[in-house]
Order: C-alpha cells, then sequence, then structure tokens
C-alpha cells in the first residue's frame, strides 16, 4: 500500500508539468550507473498519469516492477502463478499440437507459429507486448494481480548467475544450468551482417539444478529452420511431445556487450523515429551495423533456450526479459507519446518473404489466448482495452 501511495504522491507532483522538449544531456556516471534510466522512467511515470482512457486510472493501473524490488513472499507468489498456468490443460484443438499439455506450451506455440511475422518486422514491438498481456493475463486467472515483473539487464552485467532473478533460491526462477566444461565459442550468423556474432560459452549450458523449474519439462520444439524464410511460421515439425530439461548457460558478455545502462539509455535518447529505435533495439541490418541490440544481448545473456528465438518462451525468464524490452519501448514511447505512435515494416522477418508495408490500423493476435487486435489500440500501455499498466 505504500509503494501506491508514494506512486501516486509522485504522479500527483508532476502530472501538471510538460516533458522538456529537450531533455538534458546525463553526465557519465549517471548513465552507466543506472540513475539516467531511473529518471527517464520516473519522466515516462508522469507522463502515463497523463494518458489514462477508457477505464484505466490511478486506482486500477498495474504497476510492472524490477524482480528485486518485489518483496520475497510476492515472489513466491507469482512462480506458485507461473506453475499454476504450466498445469492447466491446453486449450488448442485437439491434435493441432500434439506436445501442448499444458497452457503454458499453448503460449510457447502462440510465440512458434508466427515467429517469421513478428520479429524484425513492424509487428515486433507490439505483438510482444500484447504477448505478455495475454499471459499476465492468465496469471492472475492463478491468483497473480501484481503486474508482470521485469529483469533489469544492467543491473546484472557482472554475473547473471548471481542475480536474485537466477541464484537458484525459492524466491528466484531457478538457478543456471549444471556447468557443462571445454566448450567451444557459440558462432551465430545471423542475417544481414557480413561477419558472425561470436558468444563465448556461459557460466552453464546444462539442464537448471537448482530452486524452482529446476523440474520443468519443456515439451515443444525445435523447430527446424523454414528453407524458404529466416523463422518459421506455423511450423509443422517440433509440434510433437518432445520432453526435456529447461537448459540455461547464463551468460555476463552478451549483456556487458549489448544490454547495459549505457546502452539502454543512449538507445532512448538517441532515436526521434519507430524505424531507427526499433531497428537498433533489435539489431535489424537494414538500419544498423550493430548486431544483436539490446533485447538480443538479453536472450543470450540467458541462454538455453533463450538464445531460440522460436521457443525461448519455454525458459519462465523470457517473460521478465521482455518485460524488460517492452518497458524500455514504453519509456521511448513515454517521452514524446503523441509523435511515437506509429510503425514501420512489413509483416515478415526482414521482409523475406516480400509483404507489404503495414500500418497501426492493421492488426495482430496471440491465439488461442487473445484475438485480434489493431495496432493503434497497443500503443498506450493505460489507454485501457486492452491495457493498463506502467513500469515503474
Amino acid at each position: 500500500m505504500m509503494f501506491i501511495k508514494s506512486i501516486l504522491c509522485l504522479a500527483a507532483a508532476v502530472r501538471s508539468l510538460a516533458l522538456p522538449a529537450n531533455i538534458p544531456a546525463f553526465p557519465d556516471a549517471a548513465i552507466d550507473s543506472g540513475l539516467a534510466l531511473k529518471t527517464l522512467n520516473s519522466l515516462a511515470v508522469a507522463e502515463a498519469f497523463k494518458q489514462f482512457g477508457r477505464g484505466c486510472s490511478a486506482s486500477k493501473v498495474k504497476f510492472r516492477r524490477e524482480w528485486r524490488s518485489i518483496p520475497k513472499p510476492q515472489r513466491r507468489e507469482f512462480i506458485a502463478a507461473v506453475k499454476c498456468v504450466q498445469s492447466k490443460p491446453s486449450i488448442l484443438p485437439p491434435g493441432e499440437v500434439p506436445g501442448a499439455k499444458s497452457l503454458y506450451d499453448d503460449f510457447v506455440w502462440a510465440h512458434a507459429r508466427r515467429s517469421g511475422l513478428v520479429h524484425m518486422s513492424a509487428t515486433f514491438l507490439l505483438f510482444h507486448r500484447y504477448f505478455l498481456f495475454a499471459y499476465e493475463e492468465a496469471l492472475e486467472q492463478c491468483g497473480w494481480h501484481g503486474g508482470l515483473p521485469y529483469w533489469e539487464w544492467g543491473l546484472d552485467v557482472d554475473g547473471p548467475h548471481k542475480s536474485p532473478v537466477f541464484d537458484g533460491s525459492d524466491t528466484s526462477l531457478g538457478s543456471d544450468g549444471t556447468f557443462v566444461p571445454n566448450r567451444q565459442p557459440q558462432v551465430l550468423p545471423l542475417p544481414g551482417f557480413t561477419e558472425p556474432v561470436i558468444l563465448p560459452p556461459g557460466t552453464g549450458g546444462g539442464c537448471v539444478i537448482k530452486g524452482p523449474f529446476s523440474d520443468l519439462l519443456v515439451r515443444l520444439g525445435p523447430f527446424p529452420p523454414d528453407p524458404d524464410r529466416f523463422l518459421p511460421v506455423e511450423p509443422v515439425e517440433g509440434r510433437g511431445d518432445n520432453p526435456r530439461c529447461l537448459v540455461r548457460d547464463l551468460n555476463a558478455d552478451p549483456l556487458r556487450r549489448w544490454s547495459t545502462f549505457r546502452n539502454v539509455t543512449e538507445l532512448i535518447l538517441g532515436y526521434d523515429n519507430i524505424r531507427d529505435f526499433q531497428g537498433e533495439l533489435e539489431g535489424d541490418p537494414r538500419v544498423t551495423t550493430q548486431p544483436m541490440g539490446c533485447h538480443g544481448g538479453g536472450h543470450s545473456g540467458i541462454g538455453g533456450y533463450g538464445n531460440d528465438p522460436v521457443i525461448s518462451p519455454n525458459d519462465p525468464a523470457f517473460w521478465l526479459t521482455h518485460g524488460q524490452l517492452d518497458r524500455v519501448y514504453w519509456i521511448w514511447q513515454m517521452l514524446d507519446f503523441k509523435n511515437r505512435q506509429d510503425v514501420f515494416g512489413t509483416g515478415t522477418y526482414l521482409n523475406v518473404p516480400p509483404s507489404s508495408n503495414m500500418t497501426a490500423e492493421d492488426t495482430i493476435d496471440v491465439l488461442p489466448h487473445a484475438g485480434p487486435e489493431k495496432l493503434k489500440n497497443l500503443m498506450n500501455s493505460v489507454g485501457g482495452k486492452p491495457f493498463c499498466y506502467i513500469y515503474v
């Protein structure tokens, strides 16, 4: 209750103020420590409190918080809700995806079935925003009402295995994987870049061994590459039941290269249009010479299934790293809310195969969990119908 009161007091103090037209340059120390990003988040909260609509209000809004700022008893409640989703039966039509045994598996399939449409495309940010919302709604049906947590990458660039997110305690999302020695660096050839990304091995590599989800059975995938596109759409192979452990390989290297406080702060402040902002965030070769972006850095910081763009939701940590990604997008939007309500690009991964340019009038769905919604209705996190959340 005190937390909510403090947020409401902050909003009341600043809601009559306009955001600065030009945010002053932050000192290097403020950028590198995360203070600058925290300040930008506060400005975004102030702007969000001016944008309530259609039933979303200060008394109803959900607060999405960083994992370590959530009291430990509430973290246990969140973990219990995730396990509840994992225990519920699949709602997919019988036989459509034989390996989907649970509602959680259905979410993995919802991501896998359209991976080639919602990465490196106009819908990347808004599909995943809608995807997180649908999962948050499922968690609410399992008793979690606190808003989807996020993982602040910048706090763990010196070792994610030491993070409260991954320390293996009963208030974490489980530990690193079993350490697998004598591994070679991972070579990632990325479409559109002449040189591959090379990642050194992380601190795990095997099955998660301690804490929540150490007993999790992953069932769907892997989905083989589509010969006609970079990522699959409605793949046939990989739908079967393929039970195996949850694999992680926590890795500080990609976090330090692409997902630091500086990376994220400079991304938010450096671009004033959706094409360049999203292109840098996602490492789009048509926009940037820098591969991976903070999105890829966050996924590779988890490693294991986190490195597979098709089935990464198999790891419960997926939702927290994408919560951080949506937070970055949300802050960027709120700093110039009126002018950041559009999309850019086509409807396929790197426009392969070629597809039409999309507009905010086009629709996206997260079937079977959430029906079609126009992209323009997914722009405002406090617009109500469907969203009512802010990041703090």
